[in-house]
């Protein structure tokens, strides 16, 4: 079935990866900053390049449709 989905941009660019990141391998004093906070939430453009760090992963989404960016998920 070759059906249209008006939820995400054409062409890549448009598009951002979410993906949880470990507080732990971040630089100290971004660590310092978040406390007891464990897993934060990156997004990063079509070359791997990070964009933004963000608290949680619906916040992500939200600054990502924003910015007219559709967001995808990352393991």
């Amino acid at each position: 079935m070759d059906v249209k989905f008006d939820g995400i941009p054409e062409g890549g660019s448009r598009i951002v990866y979410v993906r949880p990141v470990a507080v732990a391998d971040l630089p100290s004093e971004v660590q310092a900053q978040l406390g007891e906070t464990k897993t934060i939430y990156a997004l990063h453009d079509q070359d791997g390049d990070r964009l933004a760090l963000v608290r949680d992963r619906k916040m992500a989404f939200v600054i990502a449709r924003q910015n007219d960016l559709a967001p995808v998920n990352v393991h």
